[in-house]
């Protein structure tokens, strides 16, 4: 599966990075929303990782927009750890709402279920 990775602070890009190739996904990072959104709109990606705290344009601006075309899984990955944030993000259309920091195990669950739901037919 490819995964586009959106997420600003590099050493989180890259560990994440490290962590799904290593479990065998193709990785595409980008640093800030409006490369991000960009990137995701040119390509098709099996899901994207999304930080909401981005330079350019926030996660929930380049979750809105990619929605008006595509319906790529997206987990939201951010520190941002409110109910209402939560909620937010949701129903932005996010699949999957994941707080920093995270356990990569539990990162690897949520993408194997999105993975068994597009199986399904979503």
């Amino acid at each position: 599966m490819k995964i586009l990775l959106i997420e600003d602070d590099v050493d989180i890009a890259d560990f994440v990075k490290m962590e799904l190739e290593h479990e065998g996904y193709a990785v595409q990072t980008a640093f800030d929303g409006r490369t991000g959104l960009d990137i995701a709109l040119a390509a098709d990606f099996g899901l994207i990782l999304l930080d909401i705290m981005l330079p350019g344009l926030n996660g929930l601006e380049v979750l809105r927009r990619l929605r008006l075309c595509k319906q790529t899984p997206v987990i939201l990955l951010t520190a941002r750890d409110t109910v209402m944030d939560k909620v937010a993000g949701l129903d932005t259309g996010a699949n999957d709402y994941v707080t920093k920091p995270f356990h990569i195990e539990e990162l690897f669950a949520r993408i194997r279920v999105l993975a068994r739901a597009g199986a399904k037919g979503g």
